[in-house]
């Protein structure tokens, strides 16, 4: 079977796995209080040309979600989202259980719409009864977005100027940002994400670690400082990892040499031949999208006829007969097996 339903069904990269036997009997201290974290912090921080960014370690993206959505938004508030987005779909009401409404707006292609979020902000306060309702508190957006699309610099910077108004602040959520950063037409780097974001978080889990994300509160202003005593709060939100120091040493590998874009610009030139084949050979591709995410809207017999040998994803019914799957390359993704599927198809 050629294996293209998601990119974290691969252990590490060979980088990370020799360092891991280096570093096996070596003592460290726990929960993050080590060397190796330190040193990946700091070369996170110079990536970001953020000095006084402030950088935690998670274990993976839900409890990431949860705990930084938990600690950002009052507890009287809901997070403003996409429809789409990861945390009003598949992160099995994680951000409600912890107290906070998501409150979903129309998505475009995978996108929230800054006008739009200002449209729901200014009714929101313009009616007489907001004290009884959900606040919109904080704004979260996926860089890139479950379909695959990115935002502009321009419409981060637009969604940041609306949330900042009504006192909110901006998440975006990295799981993928790997393959934002290293995406044609991408406009994005590192250093603007850490300037327009309050916080961030870079996905090591699907790009080439076999576990956790990088937090970044970014402490360039009002919404952006770590919420106090956020350790305690990760720990309560089980995402503190008692050997802290095996997620430093993934990220201090992955920025290093630039491997983490290196390997993330693989799945995207993979997801771009496949795209590529599948125009070619008549396929209706669902969304224009830049990055490793390749959606194809599939009637049934196609579907049947490509799981004999694919494993693919499943995202929504298109309309009685035809649904959306999904190709999902990675930093894995070999020539080979991207030979092997457009040869299917």
């Amino acid at each position: 079977m050629l294996s293209f339903e998601n990119d974290y069904s691969c252990g590490a990269t060979p980088e990370i796995l020799a360092r891991l036997a280096q570093t096996n009997e070596t003592r460290f201290p726990g929960y993050g209080s080590d060397s190796m974290c330190e040193q990946a912090k700091a070369k996170i921080r110079e990536a970001c040309a953020a000095p006084d960014a402030d950088v935690w370690f998670l274990v993976g993206g839900t409890q990431t979600n949860q705990t930084v959505i938990d600690s950002i938004t009052p507890q009287y508030a809901g997070v403003v989202a996409a429809l789409s987005g990861h945390v009003n779909v598949h992160e099995a009401g994680a951000i409600e259980a912890s107290g906070h409404k998501v409150l979903a707006l129309p998505h475009h292609n995978g996108k929230i719409n800054a006008d739009e979020l200002d449209a729901y902000c200014a009714t929101f306060y313009a009616d007489d009864n907001y004290e009884h309702m959900v606040f919109p508190g904080s704004v979260y957006v996926s860089q890139a977005t479950e379909y695959g699309t990115l935002y502009t610099k321009a419409e981060l910077e637009r969604l940041a100027e609306v949330a900042h108004r009504y006192d909110m602040p901006l998440f975006v959520d990295g799981a993928r940002l790997g393959y934002a950063l290293t995406a044609e037409g991408n406009d994005i780097t590192l250093e603007d994400l850490a300037r327009i974001a309050d916080v961030f978080y870079i996905g090591g889990t699907k790009v080439g670690a076999l576990f956790g994300e990088a937090v970044v509160f970014t402490h360039h202003g009002k919404f952006s400082d770590t919420p106090k005593h956020f350790l305690t709060l990760v720990k309560q939100h089980g995402a503190l990892l008692a050997k802290g120091w095996l997620l430093g040493l993934q990220f201090d590998t992955l920025f290093t040499d630039n491997l983490y874009c290196r390997i993330a610009g693989n799945a995207n030139r993979q997801a771009d031949r496949i795209r590529a084949a599948l125009r070619d050979k008549g396929y209706q591709l669902t969304f224009d999208a830049p990055t490793n995410q390749v959606f194809v809207t599939l009637d049934q017999p196609t579907i049947d006829r490509l799981s004999r040998n694919v494993r693919m994803g499943f995202m929504e019914k298109a309309d009685d007969t035809h649904t959306v799957m999904r190709f999902c390359t990675s930093w894995y993704t070999t020539d080979e097996q991207t030979d092997a599927l457009i040869a299917l198809l």
